[in-house]
């Protein structure tokens, strides 16, 4: 009897529209035997369970004709032709910037189970170093604001805190100015993890890796069908690694019920809780070859102290509802409150007093100088959303407006690091086992409170078949107040505005060509900013916020008979009236007389080439960016902070992320990616240079039968020694060669 085919070869392409009465659904496999991509097939039954129910879930109610459905197809392909993250569900195709998305297939096939990691390939992202975790991400060169600009189902997720991609559907990133969509920062972009949704079936997922640094991971994706227009979704995660030192332990569970799935009203209660205890590989210290970084110690070694810490946690609750009217408009409203924290306390690694490139041996004295901060934050959203689509004075409409609410109250200390320890070692006795007691006592706390307002609105008309155009407009009321532990306050307010144009041209259902343009704002009044306020930084605190503005064109095209989506665009993003100096030394410069800009291509290809063959390809060119104008003067020495004329730190001209697998038989499939990053500069050292890498991945993986399969993954395959993310004194390599083996199994 011939095996029917595993789950990797099964086409991905999306299902049809759906209604109250009806679903259709149809694919082939590459070996052109039907069989329903798990996407689609929990679609389709879910659904299809729901229209053969006798009666409407409620008689009194006129009949409803639910809009297409949500793109439930991560699991089992890399690309996707919807998204949640232009707010509302949209057709990528009419979105007038550039989208990248990871799905859970991808996210999956690489083991990105870390989400620095699905940002390390994600074109054009770069890392400021020394803070660790996301507090400092760079996309096109331009600051997510220390996580400002990362969402979760469009909500903010601006906390400082470790993630993890276990509970993660997809992440979407759009590039360019936002703030219409999302108000403040957003000016290289924004950052969208969607969670995943209950569906109606029963559908069930586990899968255990074992892995280099002695990694052991468990992950269960739980789905029940609890009732007609009802289900509950369970994912959950233990992950436990030495990491040579670097030790690591994750636990995490998120459980969603929701009720009136696909009905006139659905609600939703979801819950979410990660708490994650480490030990940070803070950094390492570099020698410079003619203003060249050369890494000199092994990534994997662990220098810090068996005392250092690096402890964060989150936990929120999400209640949701989606009312459908009769007219096809939808409101979506979502109220989540969350409780963040984090606790750092890890050890800079420097090299003693002498050495050089020269002289450097396992002798070599390596100096440990404590680093601390600890802050933890109440985040309180609403957000309120109506999509709908009608016509009026003869033209088609597509409507999207909102309401955006959020109180963030926050505490911190960036500087709680304590007396100097002495425990020094050598480069050739990593992870010695030093230890000291934790002496400091309570901290002092700086407290920070910002309340933002926001109403927006964009129209889509249809001028004709093939024309749209798309004006949007956002006003955003934002007021923010700083005290700190030394007794000293200030506040800040301000009424932003922010515009969206575009237009469309689609000839076909197979291409569609843009223009935009956008803006974007980062207010003064921020909570990770200017947090010494005293008579010579008062000023500081009122400064306006700096605006940027993003225009850009390009194309979305279809290819190979839809299987596979193609994204080119040409951006020129800049920041014109830009804070002079960053916050370490924003006491002294205070005016917003800077301007900076990037000017460059974006492509993006995701999909199946043929129904065995699938890419993925994200990739950004920046030729041209430079520091406009600044205030900054140049050092003595030629170091110190760009100056006028400069490229910005963090910037590398080329920087990109390719994957593709291959089905070679029914039972085995193989994949192999890239991952580039030019040269760069870090931020505040213009006279030091960052080489450009290159890194390799592989992948097999062999299906037991079709739903049980074994995936051997090795990252780094030829263990490149590389400046990943940067400082101005030093560096965090980039992970070492690291091999996991993965079963999975789906009941």
């Amino acid at each position: 009897m011939a095996k029917k085919p595993a789950p990797h070869l099964q086409n991905s392409t999306p299902a049809p529209q759906w209604q109250t009465t009806a679903v259709s659904s149809r694919t082939t496999t590459g070996l052109d035997k039907p069989l329903l991509p798990l996407g689609a097939l929990m679609l389709a039954t879910s659904m299809g369970s729901w229209a053969q129910t006798s009666e409407p879930p409620s008689a009194t109610l006129p009949a409803v004709t639910v809009r297409e459905a949500v793109q439930i197809q991560s699991k089992d392909t890399l690309q996707v032709k919807k998204t949640t993250i232009g707010k509302g569900q949209q057709e990528l195709r009419d979105i007038p910037q550039s989208v990248t998305v990871f799905t859970e297939r991808l996210m999956d096939d690489r083991n990105q189970d870390d989400f620095r990691e699905v940002l390390r390939t994600t074109s054009g992202v770069t890392f400021q170093a020394g803070e660790t975790g996301e507090e400092d991400v760079r996309l096109r060169g331009f600051s997510l604001g220390q996580a400002g600009d990362i969402y979760i189902d469009g909500m903010k997720d601006a906390p400082l805190y470790e993630r993890d991609t276990f509970n993660n559907d997809r992440v979407e990133v759009l590039k360019g100015s936002a703030s219409m969509l999302f108000g403040k920062g957003s000016t290289g972009g924004v950052v969208n993890q969607v969670n995943k949704a209950p569906l109606l079936m029963d559908q069930h997922e586990a899968t255990y890796t074992f892995g280099t640094g002695n990694e052991h991971r468990v992950t269960g994706d739980f789905n029940f069908k609890t009732g007609e227009d009802a289900a509950l979704r369970v994912n959950a995660m233990v992950h436990n690694a030495d990491n040579h030192g670097a030790t690591q332990k994750k636990r995490g569970i998120a459980p969603t019920f929701s009720w009136g799935i696909g009905t006139r009203d659905e609600f939703s209660v979801g819950l979410y809780y990660l708490d994650i205890q480490g030990r940070p590989s803070y950094n390492h210290p570099w020698f410079l070859d003619n203003g060249v970084i050369v890494p000199s110690l092994p990534a994997k070694n662990y220098y810090g102290l068996s005392s250092d810490y690096l402890n964060t946690s989150a936990k929120y609750v999400t209640l949701s509802h989606i009312h459908r009217f009769d007219n096809n408009g939808e409101l979506t409203t979502r109220l989540r409150h969350g409780t963040y924290e984090r606790d750092l306390w890890a050890s800079v690694i420097r090299f003693g007093t002498g050495t050089t490139l020269a002289n450097i041996n396992n002798s070599t004295v390596v100096t440990r100088s404590p680093k601390g901060r600890v802050g933890s934050s109440d985040l309180t959203q609403l957000q309120s959303d109506y999509t709908n689509t009608f016509d009026w004075l003869g033209k088609k409409h597509a409507l999207i407006a909102g309401l955006d609410i959020y109180h963030d109250d926050a505490e911190r200390n960036q500087n709680f690091a304590g007396p100097a320890s002495g425990l020094n070692t050598t480069v050739g006795t990593p992870n010695d086992g030093a230890w000291r007691a934790d002496t400091r006592g309570n901290p002092a706390y700086n407290s920070f409170t910002a309340r933002n307002v926001s109403l927006y609105a964009q129209d889509t008309m249809s001028l004709t078949p093939e024309f749209k155009l798309v004006a949007g407009l956002r006003y955003d009321r934002f007021k923010a107040s700083y005290h700190t532990s030394a007794d000293l306050s200030h506040a800040r307010s301000d009424d932003l505005w922010s515009p969206r144009i575009g237009a469309l041209y689609q000839p076909s259902d197979l291409a569609s060509y843009y223009v935009s343009y956008g803006t974007s704002y980062n207010t003064s009044g921020d909570t990770y900013q200017f947090g010494n306020p005293n008579a010579a930084t008062e000023k500081t605190a009122n400064t306006p916020a700096e605006k940027s503005r993003n225009f850009e064109i390009g194309g979305k095209f279809e290819l190979f008979d839809k299987r596979a989506s193609l994204g080119v665009a040409a951006f020129y993003s800049e920041k014109y009236n830009e804070r002079n100096t960053d916050p370490d030394t924003a006491s002294t410069q205070q005016l917003l007389s800077g301007k900076r800009h990037a000017t460059g291509m974006e492509f993006n290809l995701a999909g199946r080439v043929t129904p065995r063959w699938e890419v993925f390809y994200n990739h950004t060119w920046i030729p041209s960016a430079k520091i406009d104008k600044s205030n900054v003067a140049l050092a003595a020495n030629g170091g110190g902070a760009q100056v006028k004329g400069d490229r910005p730190g963090l910037t590398p001209k080329h920087s990109g992320s390719f994957w593709t697998t291959y089905a070679v038989t029914p039972q085995w499939r193989v994949g192999a990616g890239l991952n580039y990053r030019g040269q760069q500069n870090p931020e505040g050292a213009r006279n030091v240079l960052a080489d450009s890498f290159v890194t390799a991945d592989a992948m097999v993986e062999y299906s037991l039968n079709e739903k049980t399969s074994v995936k051997l993954n090795v990252t780094n395959l030829s263990d490149e020694l590389y400046a990943d993310s940067l400082y101005r004194g030093f560096y965090a390599p980039g992970a070492a060669r690291a091999v996991q083996l993965t079963l999975k199994t789906r009941f």
